[in-house]
């Protein structure tokens, strides 16, 4: 049960009928006894600012933001974090007392401890990255795998000059080599590498799966996907088969969750086993 005091947050996305958000954040109240509630808000392209903006006034503690909204976010927020303002993009919004907003950016904080949870043998500097995919999940990634300390980073993506733009985009701001690969040499990008990334829509339900062949991937690196959408999808099933580590991508969504609850609501929250299967388990 919730009272007139209940602190209110959500998440605004366009549709956003599909999130699993409200689920997640819905366990954690629910689980801290929490009066509190975390609602949908299917918020048209043309009025994500008008609905920030009105955060304040409907006391709200703040929000998620996802797709597509998290560019346009970052410039309608007062002020960033450092990782938002590097990664050029917002999900999780905090309205603080005096009204402002300010943008937060938890993505490749839910990446990392992500990969951390289902491959605890995973260290960052062991070698080289290779991330597939040139759009702002795969900024996330790289920055937050340069932050963790990964030596170096390769960028594949099937328009090359896509990866390329990224790359200059990300500049001086990542602490660690980033280069570009042609599509054509992904398969050699992965000489060496100790953790493969989807950040494409690859393998997920309703797409093709990723054309790409692990041969050359050294059997201890760990493989990991953000699509959870099948949770095992082609790629997982196929570095599986080879004896890699492999990570699905529910558990990004569930830790990139933890930091904008805390702001809202006070309670760091866990998560547990229950907790997948409540955000998950349909």
């Amino acid at each position: 049960m919730i009272s007139g005091k209940a602190k209110v947050a959500g998440v605004m996305g366009w549709p956003v009928g599909h999130s699993r958000s409200p689920r997640l954040h819905g366990y954690w109240l629910a689980h801290y006894g929490i009066d509190g509630a975390y609602v949908p808000l299917a918020v048209a392209p043309d009025r994500i600012e008008q609905a920030l903006r009105a955060l304040p006034a409907l006391g709200f503690a703040g929000c998620n933001v996802t797709v597509p909204h998290k560019e346009a976010a970052f410039r309608t927020v007062d002020r960033v974090d450092a990782t938002a303002r590097r990664m050029g993009a917002v999900n999780t919004v905090i309205v603080h007392p005096d009204g402002t907003l300010e943008g937060r950016n938890t993505d490749g904080f839910g990446f990392i401890e992500n990969l951390k949870a289902g491959a605890p043998g995973w260290t960052a500097a062991t070698g080289p990255a290779v991330i597939i995919g040139a759009g702002g999940a795969a900024r996330s990634l790289v920055v937050a795998l340069a932050d963790a300390g990964v030596p170096e980073i390769r960028l594949v993506n099937r328009t090359l000059a896509r990866a390329q733009e990224l790359v200059a985009e990300l500049g001086p701001g990542v602490t660690c080599p980033v280069t570009a690969v042609p599509w054509d040499d992904r398969a050699d990008a992965l000489a060496d590498a100790h953790v493969l990334a989807n950040a494409t829509t690859q393998g997920m339900v309703g797409h093709p799966p990723l054309d790409l062949a692990l041969d050359a991937l050294p059997r201890d690196a760990v493989v990991t996907d953000i699509v959870y959408t099948p949770v095992e999808t082609p790629l997982l099933a196929a570095a599986q088969a080879r004896g890699h580590v492999v990570v699905d991508g529910r558990g990004m969504l569930l830790h990139q969750g933890r930091p904008g609850f805390e702001a809202w609501f006070g309670q760091a929250p866990q998560v547990t086993d229950a907790l997948y299967t409540a955000v998950f388990g349909d």
